[in-house]
């Protein structure tokens, strides 16, 4: 078929008229982009700007016109300029480091830069240390372990390694509980104006500070420990015949004496015309129950343990009235 055929889908030369039929390309007429853009009246018409044309095979490119400026654009003397300091810090700053080249050794830095003969003798003091702190953990476990079979065959061993430096017990983070209740009572004799003699019933001063104690939010440390600690440092200081072991255990029985005759003050045991002779203290010691659900069978039995009876001095009475 011959290219300048009449056919619709023949190829036309330039100018040629259309023929009935043909759809029109889009982008209109002369390949212009398309019809423009219709403008108000009174608006200036837009810059329109060249098209370049596509060369032909074989053809240099002609060349293309620059685009007009654009009218709307803001002019270059109105834009804000960089600052001079800025311009300065950045021409003085230092260039960047070029990176070190891919695959270029790094050199060895920790142990690895010592030596051979060196790094054998990290690896063994390592070992060393490693070997002391397990065996160190491992004999206090078994120092704080309830008694096993290990301990029974090797525990004076354990003792020598533990004993004294390394002594463990649970005081270090929580008092021991509280298995035993242990009250601390005092009774007196009295002399009257008209020269009897008589003996009171027991005051249990253990209790007086549990009243006094429970239910307020701050209690007084006279009310906690001052009754608790006498009577702990007498026990401390003093034999089963509660006979004094030492300089402490008299100055205890003296704090104690005086303790007790200024509570009995308070209590105002003599009444009117009284006289305080003396004064006789004893404890009262019974195991806490056990709990509903153990197994553990315990004596609730109250143990007395009473002391002899104590004259009371002037110092006594003077000190309780400071």
């Amino acid at each position: 078929m011959n290219a300048y055929d009449g056919g619709s889908n023949a190829r036309r030369q330039p100018g040629a008229p259309s023929e009935p039929g043909d759809t029109p390309e889009p982008g209109g007429q002369d390949g212009q982009d398309g019809p423009e853009t219709a403008q108000a009246p009174g608006e200036p018409a837009a810059p329109s700007r060249p098209r370049a044309q596509p060369s032909a095979p074989g053809r240099e490119p002609a060349d293309v016109p620059s685009a007009a400026p654009d009218p709307y654009a803001e002019p270059m003397e109105s834009r804000p300029s960089v600052p001079a300091a800025i311009r300065e810090a950045a021409a003085l700053a230092p260039a960047p480091a070029a990176p070190a080249p891919y695959g270029e050794p790094h050199p060895p830095t920790g142990v690895a830069a010592l030596s051979l003969r060196y790094q054998i003798g990290v690896a063994l003091a390592l070992a060393v240390v490693a070997v002391a702190v397990c065996v160190h953990i491992g004999m206090v476990f078994l120092h704080v372990a309830p008694q096993n079979t290990v301990t029974k065959q090797h525990g004076k061993a354990v003792d020598d390694w533990v004993y004294p430096e390394f002594e463990q017990n649970w005081k270090l983070f929580a008092p021991n509980p509280l298995q035993q209740d242990i009250a601390v009572q005092v009774r007196a004799r009295i002399r009257g104006a008209d020269g009897g003699s008589r003996t009171t019933g027991w005051y249990d001063l253990s209790a007086q500070d549990g009243r006094a104690i429970d239910g307020n939010p701050l209690p007084s440390h006279t009310q906690q420990n001052e009754l608790r600690r006498s009577w702990d440092l007498f026990v401390a200081t003093h034999d089963a015949d509660n006979r004094p072991v030492g300089l402490r255990g008299t100055l205890s029985e003296t704090y104690l004496r005086r303790l007790v005759v200024l509570r009995l003050d308070r209590d105002d045991a003599t009444a009117r015309g009284g006289v305080l002779v003396s004064v006789q203290v004893r404890s009262r010691t019974m195991n806490v129950p056990s709990p509903k659900w153990s197994e553990e069978k315990i004596s609730v039995q109250p143990v007395y343990r009473e002391l002899s009876w104590w004259p009371v001095t002037a110092d006594d009475t003077e000190g309780s009235v400071r």
